[in-house]
């Protein structure tokens, strides 16, 4: 269906109003680029945070590990790019949602999911519960499963950006039970 020009206007979150429903658009680069910078310096304050709780010491390398488990240096490649998709995911996300409410709730979700995320990273590597991580790593998939829910309706490719990072969580969750099954029961 093709509009006239003047029957589009644009408001102030990118995205174009017609006829009162609301079309997505990507936000510009030339305009928007430093909320996006903003969402990478976010994203990997995240991971740097996540990164200084990951301790390889005697401990971890103690633990049996499955033949399948991927080599130490691919996961901070993985990560790398889990939080890459996740900052262009929050930046379209932010533009795409039609109102102050809905982007305090996508602000409140990535939040939460970040606490999860580096959470995890405290009860695995630094107080060594592969137990404990487990059930939190139930809260991380929670979190990734709301945030596509949430977005999905403003902005699709939003939402299927964060599909690596589901992916990733459910590899690392069997990763981690097989760790417990291999090397419990962990007692403090």
């Amino acid at each position: 269906m093709i509009f006239e020009k003047q029957s589009v206007q644009p408001d102030s979150v990118g995205s174009e109003q017609l006829s009162g429903t609301q079309i997505a658009v990507s936000p510009a680069l030339k305009t928007h680029w430093r909320s996006l910078l903003v969402s990478f310096v976010l994203s990997f304050a995240v991971a740097g945070i996540g990164g200084s709780l990951t301790v390889l010491d005697a401990w971890y390398f103690a633990l049996k590990q499955p033949a399948w488990k991927p080599p130490d240096p691919a996961f901070g490649l993985i990560w790398s790019v889990i939080f890459s998709l996740t900052a262009i995911c929050a930046w379209l996300g932010w533009h795409a949602c039609p109102g102050r409410r809905q982007r305090i709730t996508w602000l409140c979700l990535l939040a939460l999911n970040a606490f999860f995320n580096v959470f995890w990273s405290q009860l695995y590597f630094k107080w060594h519960r592969p137990d404990w991580s487990m059930v939190e790593l139930l809260f991380i998939w929670q979190s990734i499963v709301f945030l596509m829910v949430f977005i999905h309706p403003y902005r699709r490719l939003s939402a299927w950006l964060l599909s690596p990072y589901l992916l990733w969580v459910t590899i690392a969750g069997a990763l981690n039970y097989t760790t417990i099954v291999l090397n419990g029961p962990f007692i403090s």
